[in-house]
């Protein structure tokens, strides 16, 4: 479980320094937000492994590798989240991401 909350944290760092180069401009309402983040696409802990190691290894594509799954940064962050509050999922994502690394 350590284990697994360090990569999700490692990962989390370089996502968050992936996308700090990016400027925003988005002045939606949250009432948009929360529209866009429940349209988003739900993926597997295999899924966010695999998606969280292509982007550790390729940070300058982050946002490109995402949209390509249907993602936000914020909507990854989040699916992120909850695979690790389940020790299992946690284990699968781990499993995918050092797999796909």
């Amino acid at each position: 479980m350590k284990k697994t909350s360090i990569v999700i944290a490692a990962f989390a760092i370089v996502l968050a320094s992936g996308c700090k180069n990016q400027t925003t401009t988005n002045t939606s309402t949250p009432t948009n937000s929360s529209v866009a983040s429940s349209s988003a696409q739900t993926l597997s802990p295999e899924e966010l492994g695999e998606l969280g190691a292509k982007i550790k290894k390729n940070p300058n594509d982050a946002q490109k590798l995402l949209s390509e799954k249907g993602l936000t940064a914020e909507s990854f962050e989040q699916q992120v989240r909850q695979v690790a509050q389940d020790p299992e999922a946690s284990k699968k994502y781990a499993a995918a991401y050092k797999k796909a690394a």
